[in-house]
């Protein structure tokens, strides 16, 4: 079966990205951001996007009402005894500018009943039932997609549905996939680093029925890396990371035997939303010509966290997931030499690990006049600490992009980083001789290396006009998702390719 001759590389796609959370319908954490961005700047270059996502309960269809699509859509489930699962899709289509069109799936015991997007036992069930109606909707709906961008381990079963038990259905045989590795460390609801040799999955036995105690143990990073028609990370470095022992979390050697469709592309953030200029969440807005009024920010900063108002006491600071991955047991080994030798405040905003948080909560009562805490997510804090903060820290394990750093350096606020993955990719270290670089970085997993480019930030801090060179340079880097939904456009194109090829030649 070949591709329609109308296909030309340059021309415009048609687009299906699927995911389990999309913002700002169902937000856990930065992935649905990338997802929303992406969709809109495709959009932007001339392509028909649509997204495909769970309708769960959450979802207010007041403020974003929907029209039924399909309704009784029969699902199947490979199971004997209960052959099908009924859904419904519905279909939102925002205001024009605004973001792609969602189609989604409705079921009522596995998303509507639901409080929260993850974290049920029957979690293999929801996420096999989302890929398999997300192909099932394709069967029927006359919109044709000439991709299926599908998103971790959660879709990592739709390749795999397409080349087997949906591979000689004639609408869907032609569709091309790829695969996006946000992050390799999650790969089901099992611990794929301790996982028995009888229940290790290869990858290329059959799906199992919802139902069948086969499925929690089968691996869908696995198979959607296998079956994908290419397959990428999010961001160069943690494509080459992953590659080896350290990072590739039992999955480099197949990543080894694939390799030639695995690429790289940095995440972005949203320009017009992560704006300094006019973003409506600070008290004073500023640009890279006005970064003497950021001060004001700084002070309101202080003042929310209970901290002694002092612009020029440094801030250090750390946002996002409290998680080990994000390497805060390094900061809790080095932030209390640093409170009590250096005249500086720290921050700290985030939900997660309840023992770093308790390490954090027993770090306020240790040093209450420097130390400011919010354990909890939060949805408009992290712009002021972007605008206020001076110093922000990743000393990551490992990072497959994360986009915190780089919305960080859009407001000004100074990134220490070790330099992994997307924070290698995103992050110039501060050479004083040439004048160059917006950050500071380490190599190694290392205390006292991360110590040492704290010091290092703090002294550049010392020096006004160094530390405004370094807040320029940082502001200006161009992090838009314009120049990476081109690199996306071009592995559509690289993947629809390779599919024409497979399907022509048997």
């Amino acid at each position: 079966m070949k591709r329609p001759a109308n296909f030309k590389k340059g021309n415009p796609l048609k687009i299906i990205v699927v995911a389990p959370e999309v913002a700002p319908y169902a937000t856990v954490g930065g992935f649905s951001r990338v997802t929303a961005s992406l969709s809109r700047a495709l959009i932007n270059l001339g392509h028909d996007v649509r997204l495909f996502m769970p309708k769960f309960g959450s979802i207010d269809e007041k403020k974003y009402p929907t029209q039924m699509l399909y309704e009784g859509m029969k699902v199947p489930t490979g199971d004997e005894t209960k052959p099908e699962l009924i859904c419904n899709v519905k279909n939102y289509q925002p205001k024009p500018g605004t973001g792609a069109q969602v189609y989604f799936l409705e079921n009522m015991e596995y998303y509507e009943q639901r409080a929260n997007v993850y974290g049920y036992s029957d979690d293999p069930i929801r996420w096999a039932l989302f890929a398999r109606g997300l192909l099932e909707f394709l069967r029927l709906s006359e919109w044709q997609p000439d991709i299926i961008h599908a998103n971790d381990w959660h879709t990592g079963s739709v390749p795999n549905l397409l080349r087997t038990i949906y591979l000689a259905d004639p609408k869907l045989a032609e569709i091309a996939t790829l695969f996006t590795i946000h992050n390799l460390n999650f790969q089901g609801m099992f611990d794929h680093r301790n996982v028995s040799e009888l229940d290790a999955d290869d990858g290329r036995s059959a799906i199992a029925s919802f139902f069948s105690p086969r499925l929690p143990k089968q691996n869908f990073m696995r198979r959607g890396i296998l079956y994908a028609d290419a397959v990428n990370t999010v961001s160069e470095t943690y494509a080459r990371e992953i590659l080896t022992p350290e990072f590739g979390e039992g999955l480099d050697r197949l990543l080894q035997e694939v390799r030639s469709k695995l690429f790289g592309v940095v995440n972005g953030i949203d320009y017009d939303e992560y704006n300094p200029t006019t973003d409506r969440l600070i008290p004073v807005n500023y640009d890279v010509s006005s970064l003497h009024k950021r001060v004001e920010d700084k002070k309101e900063l202080q003042k929310e966290f209970g901290l002694p108002v002092d612009p020029d006491t440094p801030i250090l600071a750390i946002e996002g997931r409290l998680d080990k991955q994000k390497g805060l047991d390094l900061t809790l080994e080095i932030i209390r030499p640093l409170l009590r030798n250096f005249e500086v405040q720290f921050i700290a905003l985030g939900g997660g690990d309840p023992e770093i948080a308790d390490a954090f909560r027993k770090l306020k009562e240790d040093f209450p006049k420097q130390v400011g805490i919010h354990l909890m997510p939060n949805f408009t804090l992290p712009r002021l600490i972007f605008a206020g903060a001076d110093i922000m820290l990743f000393p990551s394990k490992f990072e497959p992009c994360g986009i915190v750093q780089m919305e960080g350096m859009r407001y000004g606020a100074i990134s220490v980083a070790r330099a992994v993955g997307g924070l290698a990719d995103t992050i110039e270290n501060f050479d004083p001789r040439r004048n160059t670089g917006y950050g500071f970085t380490f190599k190694d997993y290392d205390k006292w290396q991360f110590f040492a480019q704290v010091v290092r930030a703090l002294e550049a801090y010392n020096h006004k006009d160094t530390w405004r060179g370094l807040q320029k340079r940082a502001m200006t880097q161009d992090f838009s998702w314009e120049a990476s939904a081109l690199r996306y456009i071009d592995l559509y194109e690289k993947a629809i390719l390779f599919h024409q090829t497979v399907v022509e030649n048997g």
